[in-house]
This record gives structure tokens, sequence and C-alpha cells, in this order.
């Protein structure tokens, strides 16, 4: 091992039994795993005792595991030796910067302390929230939080849903450069009980959105009278619910289309709708992927594993949204598919995220990644591209 990864290891492990380490940062990841982007260690609390925290940030998601002192260091030397070329450690009493560079010497640089306060070892800290309940009486009407401000039993999941919607809603209006524009319009199609309506037209409003117009669009005519209530007493005037369907409500122009968790090919109806308003924005989270399960013929190499049920039903999804993602981009956006909210609040947890481009698009090239990608699975129909007029099995 050479002498600059011994030195910073052996660092590593002593400030970590004199309880002097605020934290560890890995870098420039180098190694098979091609999500994994940065790891994050610090000291925690537990009942069980004292253990380091990993947090392993992905692109789409962070993994957290926690480890007895001499499995973390050892987790350390094992990542620095094959996943990692950089480290940056943290001390009460130093700073120490390791690089591990290819065909060189590592280096490594001692510093000054950055951090002279002890490490907060509390496992659960508190988390910054895009939305404060204390703020949005709209939450207590709708079930969310109590009297008390305070997130109602039972709907835990519900509200981390609603908060990660809005943290995520800010970056792409701004990445679809709707931040500014006013006025700006938003709808929000088989929007339920309105959880994410009244989300979005709060964060817009509490942004300085003027002329603000936000529909909710919903099939159960209670809901949208409940809805349509909370929105008067909170007077939210750019705000409505309307009684409809997807598939026949009809849109002249639109800013931004968010659709989650419509069931099977209302989310394609979603999809089309708002490509045909001309969406600057469409949020979209699938949910229900029957409509391809029928089609799918598998390539040979594949072909065993289709006679798994539930392998056959999870590579339908994929397809389902890879050609909804390749769709999206042939009729001029720039589509990621990413995790929306972590599986163990949701199983529906996918979510495709469109912003319409501004520079021409090669849709010849884009229409046979399309028919390529159908081709491969056997694919002869599909409700968004029927939609939008596109043959999947053109000449």
């Amino acid at each position: 091992m050479p002498t600059a990864t011994k030195k910073f290891l052996e660092l590593c492990a002593r400030v970590v039994r004199q309880n002097s380490l605020v934290k560890l940062t890995l870098g420039k990841p180098c190694g098979p795993d091609g999500t994994l982007k940065n790891v994050f260690v610090r000291p925690v609390s537990l009942r069980a005792g004292p253990r380091l925290s990993f947090v392993f940030r992905h692109a789409t998601r962070d993994v957290t595991r926690n480890f007895t002192f001499e499995d973390g260091l050892a987790q350390i030397e094992v990542l620095l030796g094959g996943a990692f070329q950089t480290a940056n450690l943290f001390t009460t009493d130093q700073s120490a910067e390791l690089e591990l560079r290819d065909s060189r010497e590592p280096r490594l640089v001692l510093g000054k302390p950055p951090h002279p306060a002890p490490a907060d070892t509390r496992h659960d800290r508190p988390k910054r929230r895009s939305i404060d309940p204390k703020d949005c009486p709209w939450l207590r009407a709708l079930g969310v939080t109590t009297a008390d401000n305070r997130v109602a039993k039972g709907m835990e999941a519900k509200f981390r849903q609603i908060d990660k919607f809005v943290e995520l809603l800010q970056p792409l209006l701004k990445a679809a450069r709707l931040m500014a524009k006013h006025p700006l319009s938003l709808v929000d199609m088989g929007c339920g009980k309105g959880y994410l309506t009244f989300a979005a037209y709060d964060v817009l409003r509490r942004g300085g959105t003027r002329q603000l117009q936000v529909r909710g669009v919903e099939s159960r005519p209670e809901l949208v009278d409940l809805c349509n209530g909370i929105a008067a007493a909170n007077q939210f005037d750019g705000l409505r619910f309307e009684a409809g369907t997807i598939e026949s409500v009809a849109l002249e122009r639109v800013d931004v289309l968010v659709a989650l968790h419509a069931c099977d090919t209302a989310t394609d109806d979603a999809i089309a709708t708002g490509i045909r308003a001309g969406a600057s924005l469409i949020v979209v989270a699938p949910c229900c992927h029957r409509e391809l399960g029928r089609q799918l013929r598998p390539p040979p190499a594949l072909a065993p594993a289709f006679q798994h049920g539930i392998l056959r039903e999870r590579q339908a999804e994929f397809v389902t949204d890879a050609l909804r993602a390749a769709l999206l981009e042939w009729a001029g956006y720039d589509a990621k598919v990413f995790e929306f909210i972590a599986t163990e609040h949701t199983a529906k947890n996918l979510m495709i995220a469109a912003v319409k481009t501004a520079r021409e698009a090669d849709r010849d090239q884009a229409a046979r990644r399309v028919q390529a990608l159908a081709g491969l699975y056997g694919i002869a129909s599909q409700r968004l591209a029927g939609r939008l007029g596109f043959l999947l099995n053109a000449p």
C-alpha cells in the first residue's frame, strides 16, 4: 500500500477512536457502479452504541448503512481501493485530503480544521423540509397535519411525498425556464384529493408568480367539491378544481402538466395532452403498467427469464416507460426517468420529467430509437405512440 494512503487510513482510525471525526467524504468515483457518485461518512450514536453512518449517494437515490467502527474503517479502505480516487477527512483538530493519481504516487495534504466543534452524532437529525406545516393550513384541511401542525398519524408517507414533490418541482421549473414566467398555468390531471395540486399552487404563489392559474382535474365530484371549498377557504383565487377525466379534458394551452399515479394508459393520455397543449414541462409518475404485458416478445437471450411472471411484469414496466421517454424525446423534449421517492414509502416511485427543448431535434434519429426499442421486444402498438400518430413499425 502506498505510504500516503496508509497514513491517511491510520489517521482515519485514530480520529474515529478518539471521537474527533466530524465527517469524511469520498469522491471522484472510478468503480464499476456508474450510479454511485459520492459517499459521506459521519459518526452517529445509536442504541446499539457508536457507529459510522455511511450515505452512499447514487444518481437517483441515497442509501444509508451503519457500521461498527472496525467494519466502517475496513469499508473506507475497500472504497479507496477501487471505487473512489479522492477522500477528504475533517476532524476537530485538522483536515486531510488524499488524492489517488493514475500512474503517480498518491498525494496527502494536511490542513487546518474547518470544523472545530464536535460532530452532531444524533442519528435522527431534524430534516430540512421544502414546505412548513405551520404555514400551510390547507394541509390541515386535507387531513395531512393536526391542529398543532404535526404530521397526522398514518399520513407520514403522504407528507414525505408532498414535500419531495415540492423539492423536485422547483429545479424542474427552472430547467424549463418557467420560474420567472408571468402568467403561469399548471394542470394536475387525475389529481385525486389535490395534495400535490395545493402544494404546487402554494410553492408557486410563495415564489412570487403573478397571474397564477392552477387546475386540478378529477373524476370524482365529491373530491372536486371538497378541494374547491378548501381553496376558497385559503383564498387561493388562482386555484380551481373541475370534474373530468384525463382522456376527456381539453386543454388549449398549458405551461406545466402534472399527472402522478395515473393508472396504466392514462399516463399516456396525460403525456399526449401535455405535448399537444405545448407544455414546457411535463411531470408524470406512471402506475399499473398493463398494456404491453401480452405483447412482449423478448429477445431470445431473455426468453427463459420471461417464464417468471414477476420478471415479465418488471420488464413490461421498463419497456413501457423507456418507450414513453423515447417518444417524448422524439416530440422535442429532454426526458429524465428517476426515482421519485424511496421504495419504502411507495412502490409507485418512478417519475418521468420532460422539459421542452429550444434546440432543433433530429426527429428521424429519435424515431429510429423508438422503433428499435419497440422492435426489440415485438411491440406493435402502444397508447402514447398511437395518440401521437407515431408508427412503431414504420417501413
